[in-house]
């Protein structure tokens, strides 16, 4: 069964640091373009970054030169080093296939808040 279990959110200020992990399991990892994922109450969720298969990376406009998207596949994970917060970065991030096709974790919250 696909397992996919973020980590590393917190409360930060507005210009802090956060590096976000995701374990995946259940699925050939190196074989799918990998991607972060972020919500808020009362929104839909929203693409922020895709790392695919040969770590081609691509990020959403309001995250661009911020964060940064990686992949170990030895250890089949996904991470996501976000700097410069801002307060609209405050939202539950999630993990998946770039096509959002498997089985949502639960998330990890950032809030990020003088």
């Amino acid at each position: 069964q696909v397992q996919l279990v973020e980590s590393g959110g917190g409360l930060v200020q507005p210009g802090g640091s956060l590096r976000l992990s995701c374990a995946a399991s259940g699925f050939p990892f190196s074989l799918y373009g990998m991607a972060w994922f972020r919500q808020v109450p009362g929104k839909q969720r929203e693409w922020v970054s895709s790392i695919d298969i040969d770590q081609t990376t691509i990020y959403a406009d309001s995250v661009k030169g911020r964060f940064t998207i990686s992949r170990d596949n030895t250890k089949n994970s996904v991470d996501l080093q976000m700097n410069s917060l801002k307060p609209e970065d405050t939202a539950v991030y999630y993990c998946n296939t770039r096509w959002g096709d498997k089985e949502w974790g639960q998330g990890t919250q950032v809030t990020v808040s003088s």
